[in-house]
């Protein structure tokens, strides 16, 4: 703990991860607000269901474009014009009454607009802290982050209950812009500027690292959005059983990445990170007793922020600077993915075998998740002993004549 608090004292780290995370808030607080809003309206969780995916669709999309324009037009320009028009389809959510297919519509534009704040802070962090300090700062993002998704949905649920589900909605645009402007007027964002990558979009998937981050964030999502699934249907959605459930298995991805994030990057380690998911999703087939998969998830999660740290790392080990936006953005597009099919895959196995189907499905892509890393560790760098840097991008520099 002392290397965390060492790091939280360098100048900047404590506040750009807290306007971040503000900012990132509605990631864990929209998906519900809008299932429920328009299972309201228009009295179907299947045409809610479809908002949802056409959103989803345009934050995939959205990843890997929106990253990339941070380095032809500014951090601070792609982050302000994201912002203003996703809160704006927002808004239009909350208060608009509209047809499904408009409904659809405003979803993709919000979801295309998503502001690609988790691009720009990890490519920022490398400026900030020093190689050695660079995979513990990760590790602490990666398990600052699963407080979006333990207290998202609480705090979604509740104003939606006691209040409205358009309050819900407002609340989490009220975040995104108030977290949003606290991240863009930060003098961190403002410093790094990332240069114009010289090579055609999605040329960065031909680095092995960044490729073999995607595929495995893609089934390590995808394995956490099974075992979501799974909990609700093993215990529904009016008890506190699931709640409680899923908060123990991101404890557990937050105590694993404090524990482990100092831990040095070889090439074995996504792997073994993997396994630990693997072993605690193989468990909950056990038993579906509560207190056996708040045991067993919690294993399972000691693996999750550990293993996206890794992934966080060897992208920026073995990335150019200009590519590193969109490296992440590529990360982070494997894992919306994953988390769609995921539940889908989920739902579609516990509709003909019972809650106990998703977990199988949840441990199948969590061995996937192991064994990909595992035969392909050739493809992981060996980042022991290394300086924990994005390459170096080089460019002629114009002199202006004398």
């Amino acid at each position: 703990m002392n290397s965390y608090a060492n790091l939280l004292k360098t100048p900047g780290v404590a506040r750009i991860i807290a306007a971040q995370l503000t900012a990132r808030f509605p990631s864990g607080m929209l998906s519900l607000a809008y299932l429920l809003h328009i299972e309201g309206i228009l009295d179907s969780y299947g045409a809610a269901g479809l908002v949802l995916a056409a959103t989803s669709l345009g934050q995939a999309v959205a990843g890997p474009l929106t990253s990339r324009w941070m380095g032809v037009w500014s951090m601070r320009k792609v982050l302000v014009l994201t912002m203003i028009v996703c809160a704006i389809s927002i808004f239009c959510m909350a208060f608009i009454l509209m047809p499904l297919w408009l409904y659809m519509v405003v979803g993709l534009i919000g979801g295309l607009s998503t502001p690609p704040i988790q691009p720009a802070v990890r490519t920022i962090y490398p400026k900030m802290v020093n190689s050695k300090q660079l995979t513990p700062l990760f590790s602490l993002d990666a398990s600052a982050q699963e407080i979006i998704w333990v207290a998202g949905p609480v705090i979604t649920t509740f104003v939606a209950v006691q209040i409205s589900t358009t309050t819900a909605i407002v609340l989490a645009g009220v975040l995104l812009v108030g977290g949003g402007l606290w991240f863009i007027l930060s003098p961190e964002v403002g410093r790094v500027r990332i240069p114009r990558s010289k090579r055609r979009l999605g040329v960065v998937l031909k680095r092995p690292a960044v490729l073999l981050s995607t595929i495995t964030g893609f089934l390590l999502i995808g394995a956490c959005a099974a075992v979501e699934a799974s909990v609700v249907a093993t215990f529904g959605d009016h008890g506190p059983e699931s709640g409680i459930i899923l908060a123990i298995f991101a404890f557990g991805s937050l105590a694993g990445g404090l524990a482990l994030g100092h831990l040095p990057v070889g090439p074995w380690a996504m792997a073994r990170r993997m396994f630990a998911v693997f072993v605690g999703m193989a468990l909950a087939l056990a038993s579906l007793d509560f207190w056996w998969l708040a045991i067993a998830l919690f294993v399972a999660g000691i693996g999750i922020a550990p293993a996206l740290a890794v992934m966080f790392a060897i992208v920026s080990a073995t990335v150019k600077f200009s590519d590193t936006a969109e490296a992440y953005g590529w990360v982070g597009t494997g894992q919306l993915i994953g988390a769609a099919i995921g539940s889908a895959v989920a739902g579609f196995l516990i509709d003909e075998n019972g809650a106990i189907g998703g977990f199988a499905a949840a441990a199948a892509l969590a061995f996937l998740g192991f064994l990909i890393p595992l035969v392909l560790r050739g493809w992981h760098p060996d980042l022991r002993g290394r300086e924990l840097t994005s390459l170096p991008d080089t460019a002629p520099i114009p002199i202006q004549p004398s």
